[in-house]
C-alpha cells in the first residue's frame, strides 16, 4: 500500500471517536487509513482493557469506564468490512493525575474539549475486517 490523501479532524466535546472517524471515512471514500489521536476524553468514555479469564472461543471483554475527563494519546487503522464499510480499530493510553488505562477505543470513547485525529489515508486493496468466531471483526489481509 501506498499514502494517499491526509486528513485533520477536531472532535468537539461528547462526539463519539469511532462513529465521527467511520462517518467521515465513509463520506469521504477511505477504505483503507492509518489514524493517531490526541487531546481530551470525557467522563463516561469506555474502554475495552482486556478478555474475561478464562476464555475460549468467544471472548467477553472487560470494559472499563472512565470517571473524570482523561488525556489520551492512541493509534489505529481503519479497514474496510465485507459490507465495504469503515471500521476503526484504535488503542491508547488515557491518563489522569498520574494513572493510566490502555486499551481498544470501540467500546465508546468521547471528546473532551479538544480531541485532534490525523487520517493518512492508504491506497490499495486487499485488507478488509470479516467476522471471527471471537465475536469480533478480524482484519484478513
Amino acid at each position: 500500500m501506498s499514502t494517499g490523501r491526509t486528513f485533520v479532524l477536531r472532535l468537539e466535546t461528547g462526539e463519539v471517536l469511532h462513529e465521527v472517524l467511520e462517518k467521515f471515512s465513509k463520506d469521504n471514500g477511505i477504505e483503507n487509513a492509518a489514524v493517531t489521536a490526541v487531546g481530551g476524553i470525557g467522563k463516561g468514555s469506555r474502554m475495552t482493557v482486556g478478555p474475561k479469564i478464562p476464555y475460549d472461543e468467544k471472548i467477553t471483554p472487560i470494559i472499563h469506564t472512565l470517571d473524570a475527563p482523561h488525556e489520551l494519546t492512541a493509534s489505529g487503522t481503519i479497514f474496510k468490512d465485507e459490507d465495504g464499510d469503515p471500521i476503526m480499530h484504535m488503542h491508547g493510553s488515557a491518563g489522569r493525575d498520574g494513572k493510566a488505562v490502555t486499551g481498544c477505543l470501540r467500546a465508546g470513547v468521547t471528546a473532551w474539549l479538544v480531541l485532534e485525529v490525523v487520517i493518512i489515508e492508504l491506497a490499495g486493496e486487499g485488507a478488509v475486517r470479516k467476522d471471527h468466531d471471537s465475536g469480533m471483526k478480524i482484519l484478513e489481509l
